[in-house]
């Protein structure tokens, strides 16, 4: 068995005296694992860090095996997202995330916003929105995904203001208002022209993106009988340390 690829570096773990195993998110094969030979060594070392982009060759007796990798460098970005507290504490929240998913089955779409958001961590206001964006393309391919098109209660496109809990779609400011105080808000960068190009995100923006796409994540880690160990914790810890810096008036 034997196929080539482009993959994204998630993990890698200690296996044996030289070797590692890689998981990675590959385009065509999904979250993928195989042993790394010479994993550890100097050359390969820096090649294997999270967050770099790598073309993979996996190879295997039978189609069930962990089976061996081959790495060439592509795009060899983990150094500069590990010198940003963002960068890193993103690395950390994405891999989370893509481990959510099962092995071995392709998502095309999650693998090119990947690279899209792991090339575009700064400034703070522009990687908040990206990587809200791509948790709700998680929550989508888990099944679970968020209707911001219209309104629930009405049908209507304009002025969509929240997200109903139960039905997981968007409603109307005039629907949503009586009810407002068992609603989520819905924050305006979410929705296709309802906020103009280069305006400034708002923390309090970030903040109900967050707390929207954590609301339907959240129950769905307590489906599974898991936790997120923190990840996301970690990382809106960091993009606020940074709006504060770069964006001190949003405070």
């Amino acid at each position: 068995m034997e196929w080539t690829g482009r993959g994204v570096v998630l993990t890698t773990r200690k296996h044996g005296e030289n070797d590692v195993i890689l998981e990675a998110l590959t385009l065509d094969r999904g979250r993928h694992l195989g042993l790394v030979r010479g994993g550890r060594s100097r050359r390969q070392r820096p090649v294997l860090q999270p967050g770099n982009e790598l073309d993979l060759t996996w190879k295997a007796r039978l189609s069930d095996h962990l089976g061996q990798f081959q790495i060439e460098p592509v795009n060899l970005r983990a150094g500069d997202l590990m010198t940003s507290s963002v960068g890193l504490a993103s690395l950390q929240h994405l891999a989370f995330l893509m481990r959510l998913l099962p092995e071995r089955h392709p998502y095309p779409r999650l693998f090119n916003a990947l690279n899209v958001v792991l090339d575009n961590l700064e400034p703070a206001d522009a990687a908040s929105a990206l990587l809200v964006r791509f948790e709700l393309e998680t929550l989508g391919e888990l099944g679970i995904g968020l209707d911001l098109t219209s309104c629930a209660a009405t049908g209507t496109t304009d002025d969509l203001a929240y997200v109903s809990p139960k039905s997981a779609r968007a409603v109307s400011r005039e629907a949503g208002l009586p009810y407002h105080d068992k609603l989520l808000p819905l924050p305006s960068f979410l929705l296709e022209g309802q906020r103009q190009a280069g305006s400034e995100l708002t923390w309090l923006d970030v903040c109900q993106g967050f707390a929207l796409t954590s609301f339907f994540l959240d129950r769905h880690l307590q489906e599974r009988g898991t936790e997120d160990g923190g990840t996301r914790a970690h990382l809106l810890s960091a993009l606020e340390r940074h709006y504060r810096k770069e964006f001190p008036w949003n405070f």
